[in-house]
């Protein structure tokens, strides 16, 4: 959550506790990420890439 709010300084970051083991981001309410989905963790960086890469389809500021 650090490193997306450095980068993305505007940017609303929630941590949502839930049970289970599940692990989601969400960007503009769309899902960018769920473990439950794919059956595996996050690969270092790969969230804040996935963050970049819709952020840049959105047009916001720092995705570059």
């Amino acid at each position: 959550a650090a490193a997306i709010r450095e980068r993305y300084p505007d940017a609303e970051v929630a941590l949502a506790p839930s049970g289970g083991g599940r692990f989601e981001v969400t960007l503009d309410g769309v899902p960018i990420f769920e473990k439950s989905t794919l059956g595996r963790h996050a690969q270092p960086g790969e969230i804040m890439r996935l963050i970049s890469e819709k952020a840049g389809e959105f047009g916001v500021a720092g995705a570059s």
